[in-house]
């Protein structure tokens, strides 16, 4: 952005990090030709393949761009294969018709006349497997390039840019999923719920630039922090959630309290100034699923227990065993 000197916008930030996470490829294809053409990006053209690639409005367009291309592709696959599999059946009658004449008394000019037809069919039959080979292969080739931009479009559609984690639809979705999974294997599942302290004061006197920074800050760290099946997401503005499957109460205690002091640790620094900005803290909340739970009780305790964290002071982890009827009726 700097070198480009794009105005410091949230979209100028959404699409650079866009580009940067590498999951787009036309929008990656797009600017590196208009680099390679210009040199740097204005903002007429950062505009443009906003507009184009990255704003929202067109996820459900390129979805169905993407679908229509591949159903396409796969009608003319079918169409190859079918068309392949009539030549097949013609060589074969050609093979039967031969073997009838020859299997009878024959003259040697009949016989020769059989071999160099069936020598014929043969030639022609190699030559339309070599065609198709190529059109199979063509095929295969484009066809694994639309996956990659279907994949990248579902990316997009269930990850918040700014964090690069999962964003509260993917999070709503993947919950009430695992809730249902874990408890049919009979899996312990934790969800913890964790918030930025003071996130508008420091957006407040720093500006939303650098509270953005914060909000990247958090995402990196949260990813660091999970493993295998868990599920990290932006729940919203500066509130996170995690979702661990097979982790019990004690053990998701441990990954709060060591997220919360990964994130203390950190300090902030101002790249344009080099102003100190001294650290942030977090409040945590967990919750563990019982066997009547769903997704609205699971969220409802982990935020109970979130709040209490920040009543009594902040930057600590609270869990549900904590939480006391006046808590969960705080936030009811």
């Amino acid at each position: 952005m700097k070198k480009n000197e794009n105005p410091a916008y949230p979209r100028t930030y959404e699409l650079w990090y866009t580009y940067s996470a590498g999951y787009n490829r036309e929008l990656n294809q797009a600017l590196n030709a208009a680099l390679d053409r210009h040199g740097t990006i204005d903002a007429a053209l950062l505009d443009r393949f906003y507009d184009e690639f990255v704003s929202p409005l067109n996820l459900s367009d390129r979805l169905g761009d993407v679908s229509d291309q591949m159903s396409v592709e796969i009608n003319e696959l079918i169409r190859r294969i079918e068309e392949s599999t009539g030549t097949v059946g013609e060589y074969g009658k050609e093979l039967s018709d031969a073997a009838n004449t020859l299997s009878s008394d024959s003259s040697v000019e009949q016989t020769r006349s059989v071999v160099a037809r069936v020598l014929t069919a043969t030639r022609a039959m190699e030559d339309r497997n070599c065609n198709l080979e190529e059109q199979l292969r063509t095929s295969r080739q484009q066809i694994a390039e639309l996956q990659d931009n279907l994949e990248a479009v579902r990316t997009e559609t269930i990850t918040d840019v700014l964090t690069g984690l999962a964003n509260r639809r993917h999070f709503d979705q993947a919950l009430e999923r695992l809730i249902s999974s874990e408890r049919h294997e009979e899996n312990p599942l934790c969800l913890i719920m964790c918030d930025i302290d003071h996130f508008k004061r420091f957006n407040d006197t720093y500006g939303h630039q650098t509270g953005d920074q914060v909000l990247k800050l958090v995402g990196a760290t949260l990813k660091q922090s999970v493993k295998g099946r868990d599920v990290a997401s932006r729940y919203g503005g500066e509130e996170f959630a995690i979702i661990l499957p097979q982790t019990d109460y004690d053990s998701a205690c441990v990954v709060a309290e060591q997220i919360r002091a990964a994130i203390m640790k950190k300090e902030l620094v101002k790249r344009s100034t080099g102003e100190n900005l001294g650290r942030i803290t977090m409040s945590f909340g967990i919750a563990m699923m019982n066997v009547s739970d769903t997704p609205d009780s699971m969220i409802s305790r982990a935020d109970a227990a979130l709040y209490k964290s920040k009543r009594n002071g902040r930057n600590r982890v609270t869990g549900e065993d904590a939480l006391t009827d006046e808590d969960v009726q705080a936030v009811a």
